[in-house]
């Protein structure tokens, strides 16, 4: 959140693509899923100290639930709050199971060249913030449809939102935020028959 209380402009994601934002101690971030079908892996980390990052296992130990709803937060591996959930304009679906998709992924599922990644979007994001990043936290996954049945079976689905749906973070400490428009283009995580696009967020004041 700005001192002034005026909000930044609306930056964007690109498709397939990663995008990191430094986002100061109070400060609201709004990510937008545009087309209403795009995932956006979203990471977080302390700009003071980056091997405190948002964790989805200490999240969900710590709220006993799958995901962070409204008035939650999502902790960091040192269990502490991390990013509050102040505004859910979704349905409120999204994931903290699944790891994010890297080359090996689409090697597994059928790739023989090299495929777009998030894992890869996360540190060329995170570098051009001057932030090495050696390994890969599993993410936040917003708007993604992972189903979980009473039996323990897991389905990749299509998400469940709509163009322009928003959820709002509030961030409480000084960090560093990143995020990737997934590339997914062979599971159904992004719609069936849609490409991965682009999403947008704003920091708002």
């Amino acid at each position: 959140m700005s001192k002034t209380g005026q909000s930044t402009k609306l930056s964007t994601i690109p498709a397939r693509r990663g995008k990191s934002v430094s986002v100061q101690e109070g400060g609201v971030v709004k990510i937008v899923n545009t087309s209403g079908t795009q995932v956006v892996d979203t990471w977080a980390f302390n700009v003071s100290d980056a091997s405190e990052f948002m964790s989805m296992d200490a999240t969900r130990a710590t709220l006993c639930k799958l995901r962070a709803d409204v008035g939650d937060c999502y902790y960091s591996n040192r269990r502490r709050a991390m990013l509050e959930v102040v505004e859910d304009t979704s349905p409120g679906v999204h994931d903290t199971l699944m790891a994010a998709c890297d080359n090996e992924r689409y090697g597994l599922l059928g790739c023989t060249d090299y495929h777009d990644n998030c894992a890869d979007n996360l540190k060329a994001a995170a570098e051009d913030a001057g932030i090495n990043i050696s390994w890969v936290p599993s993410p936040l996954n917003l708007f993604m449809n992972i189903p979980w049945t009473e039996s323990g079976s897991l389905s990749f689905q299509e998400p469940v939102t709509r163009p322009g749906n928003y959820i709002m973070l509030r961030a409480k400490f000084n960090m560093l935020v990143v995020f990737s428009a997934c590339p997914q283009d062979i599971l159904p995580i992004n719609g069936r028959n849609t490409p991965p696009t682009e999403a947008h967020f704003e920091i708002l004041g």
